[in-house]
């Protein structure tokens, strides 16, 4: 195990970036922690004192310091076998930065580029493995209470460019992003996507892009290998991390509507790009160097290209509530205001406006954690549309303590 040392050289054990949620059993409260990049399947529950033990995992404390901290937190002092134990249990689950994790990463990655194409990750999780069911199931977001109704899109019969969709869970949300495919159900449906997911366990280099088809239930989707390679030439180090597709939901669940409403009527080819940078890190000259280049990359490589293209943006807006970090549960009043202050971000987006996009996001300093704006404010640097609109916008609840995501259907003319 690789940690850090402090200035008494004392091993300082550091967490890697792991997601977490708050759970109630009874009257006991605890977090569960997993590895949002899939390279390891494990799942931690831990009490509330071990999950402040282990927040102290930053490389900074060594484990004399912990124990200090812990015995004037709780008042009682914490045996260090105990806390070896953990270390050496996080360390086993690859939930530790260090050789074993780097060993992992470095054998996922191989496999990945040695993989024929990226399989379905999700399909018997969040939406039927079955091709039949999961057809019927697709057709029922769109005539649902909640879906789009059958009137024509006064759009119908144009060249549609671009739309937002979610990422949220297929069997709560739907019903949201059928409404954005019922947009591209009715225009000049074009040849290729161009797919900006959120990489939500994050990116070093800010885009991955994979040129792996990808399979689901219904087929395998196309890869666009001639735009990806004209890409590579230009950007090459944006396909360093193209194993995070691996493990990355945002991509795949637009797949099985893009197979229901394009497939049946054209084939299609995608150019599957994750993202990950947020709006206050855009005032970096770095980060907006290389945001910058990879978006003048594209959009010469779009541009050079024969295919009609269609962008979209998957992605949530806001994340309230304790498992997003707020010390309490959203109350309605916390979410309608959320939801003010959303649609007044996304008149920006309807507007075709990126930097004032982002500056509404800097400006309240991303207190409600936009997790889709790096492949919002991608598609509209990169975008040709005259104009946006927001079709739909829903909430979903994600855990015990009622902590909420919002997102939106838009599309773009």
């Amino acid at each position: 195990m690789t940690t850090g040392t402090t200035k008494d050289a004392t091993p300082s054990p550091v967490l890697r970036n792991l997601q977490f949620s708050p759970i109630k059993e009874g009257e006991e409260q605890y977090v569960v922690l997993w590895d949002p990049t899939g390279l390891s399947a494990e799942k931690l529950v831990l009490p509330l004192n071990y999950f402040f033990i282990i927040q102290h995992f930053d490389g900074e404390h060594s484990l004399q310091d912990i124990t200090g901290l812990y015995l004037k937190r709780f008042g009682e002092f914490l045996m260090p076998d105990k806390v070896e134990r953990l270390v050496a249990d996080l360390d086993a689950k690859l939930f530790l930065e260090g050789p074993r994790f780097e060993d992992a990463k470095q054998q996922a990655a191989s496999a990945y580029r040695d993989a024929p194409s990226r399989p379905a990750a999700f399909a018997g999780k969040s939406y039927e493995t079955d091709g039949v069911k999961l057809r019927k199931q697709i057709d029922g977001f769109f005539t649902s209470k909640e879906g789009p109704d059958f009137k024509p899109s006064e759009n119908k019969g144009k060249p549609i460019k671009g739309l937002v969709a979610p990422t949220f869970d297929l069997k709560q949300a739907g019903p949201i992003y059928a409404w954005a495919y019922k947009e591209l159900q009715d225009a000049q449906q074009p040849d290729t996507y161009v797919v900006f997911g959120t990489a939500h366990a994050g990116l070093e280099h800010l885009y991955a892009v994979t040129d792996k088809d990808f399979d689901t239930p219904l087929g395998s989707v196309e890869a666009d290998q001639a735009i990806i390679s004209r890409l590579r030439a230009v950007v090459p180090d944006c396909f360093v991390e193209d194993r995070a597709h691996q493990a990355e939901h945002a991509i795949e669940f637009q797949l099985p509507f893009l197979q229901t409403v394009a497939g049946s009527s054209k084939p299609f080819t995608i150019v599957p790009v994750l993202c990950s940078f947020s709006a206050a890190s855009l005032s970096d000259p770095s980060v907006r160097q290389q945001v910058d280049r990879f978006v003048d990359a594209l959009r010469e490589v779009l541009s050079t290209s024969e295919k009609s293209i269609c962008l979209i943006a998957a992605g949530e807006l806001a994340h309230l509530g304790m498992r997003y970090g707020d010390s309490a549960p959203p109350t309605d009043f916390s979410f309608h205001r959320s939801m003010q202050y959303d649609l007044e971000m996304l008149k920006f987006v309807e507007e075709l406006k990126p930097e004032e996009f982002a500056g509404y996001i800097q400006k309240e300093r991303d207190q409600r954690r936009i997790s889709g704006f790096s492949p919002i404010y991608t598609l509209l640097r990169v975008i040709q549309a005259e104009k946006g609109q927001v079709l739909r916008y829903d909430r979903g609840i994600t855990d015990q303590y009622n902590s909420t995501v919002t997102f939106a259907s838009m599309s773009f003319f």
